[in-house]
């Protein structure tokens, strides 16, 4: 593994050297492809695109989340900007590299979330752009233009991870072929019976037949192995289940995180060895953040789940089709509310920190799915009207 460590370092540094402007574009990208945008940014925009999309982002996002959290436990990956000080990689040979406040992550490095994470996530939303281009044009340029976005915005991400010294080369790759063990079944779900699902899927006449319906070539996760996990865990969106169902799944996530990691000290490891080895080499202390450990991690995924489950089972309208005007206004307010909603309160006391971090992720999609369509609805509802046509 020296040889392949020592090889990523080279390639970073080569990345280092490139043109001034470059490092602007690069931390840009590591910023906005934070996993952590899954749920703020991505998850609202696409539920107003279509609901059953913005569920699926969010699910598949919390999904694959906790299973990386999983990966990175077990492979114990090393990150370049503690790596080259630890291995004497640095007091050995004539080593070029800077830190920035996105490198000093916490977690193990193997594999890389923001590739893993992203790349399965975004899948639902690449469909249904896919979808749409393809309703309103024949080109195949333009059809193919989501795929094509999608597979850039990979590869810069990886890169990205590299230049900044979170990652490793073969790390990147790693995140971006994790999807690969999931078998790819159909994009169809079952019909959505249950009486929730009109309230996260409740057709919009704009968006006939729903864009989540559409599907496309296996040959397109095929080439962009990224994509596959995202592929197989949208056919298995829970779109007919109860909010039993999302809080049962938000415990067991929970628990078996906790089960995990108290396996893993019992077996006398240490699991916090990332931890330590990035407070020692990390250039600033500042840069030390709490969201990048592997427990922030859990609790946004088990606040996302427990999150669903009030949206379903406190809604509060009933499924009624928003129209273009009021999705738009919809995903401004829902970006608005949950960027204010994650800027209140941050305590530095990493026990408190982690309690509000659950509770903000839990009242994010309830707001998202729930509160937000409603007053939309209510705003636009003609005075004295008791209900919407």
């Amino acid at each position: 593994m020296d040889a392949l460590h020592t090889a990523g370092i080279r390639f970073a540094e080569a990345l280092q050297s490139g043109p001034p402007w470059l490092e602007k574009f690069w931390i840009s990208v590591t910023s906005l492809a934070d996993p952590k945008s899954i749920f703020t940014v991505c998850f609202p925009l696409a539920y107003f695109l279509d609901r059953k999309v913005g569920v699926s982002v969010l699910w598949i996002g919390l999904v694959s989340e906790w299973l990386n959290v999983v990966l990175k436990w077990f492979l114990f990956g090393e990150r370049p900007f503690w790596w080259v000080h630890e291995s004497g990689l640095a007091s050995k040979e004539l080593v070029t590299l800077r830190q920035f406040p996105v490198s000093c992550e916490t977690g193990p490095g193997s594999p890389s979330g923001h590739c893993m994470i992203t790349g399965a996530a975004l899948w639902p939303l690449v469909t249904a752009l896919t979808a749409l281009a393809s309703r309103h044009s024949r080109s195949l340029v333009v059809n193919l233009t989501p795929f094509g976005a999608y597979t850039l915005l990979q590869l810069a991400v990886g890169l990205s991870r590299v230049f900044v010294l979170a990652h490793f080369p073969h790390q990147v790759v790693g995140g971006i072929l994790a999807g690969e063990w999931e078998n790819i079944r159909s994009l169809h779900p079952e019909p959505n019976t249950h009486p929730w699902a009109r309230v996260f899927w409740a057709p919009s006449p704009s968006l006939e037949p729903p864009l989540s319906s559409i599907s496309v070539p296996q040959s397109a996760c095929s080439c962009c192995p990224g994509a596959a996990l995202g592929w197989g865990l949208q056919a298995r969106t829970p779109a007919t289940c109860t909010s039993g169902f999302f809080m049962a799944a938000a415990l067991a996530l929970l628990l078996s995180s906790l089960a995990l990691h108290s396996l893993v000290i019992a077996a006398g490891i240490d699991i916090d060895w990332s931890i330590r080895l990035a407070t020692k080499w990390c250039s600033d202390p500042a840069w030390l953040r709490l969201d990048t450990r592997p427990f922030a991690s859990i609790c946004r995924d088990t606040g996302s789940a427990l999150g669903l489950g009030l949206a379903a089972g406190f809604p509060l309208h009933r499924g009624e089709p928003l129209d273009p005007r009021q999705r738009v206004a919809g995903a401004v307010l829902a970006l608005v509310a949950i960027q204010g909603l994650h800027r209140l309160f941050q305590p530095t006391d990493a026990t408190l920190w982690y309690g509000t971090s659950f509770l903000k992720y839990a009242a994010g999609p309830w707001l998202v799915a729930s509160l937000l369509p409603w007053l939309v609805l209510s705003l636009a509802r003609p005075r004295g009207s008791p209900h919407a046509e």
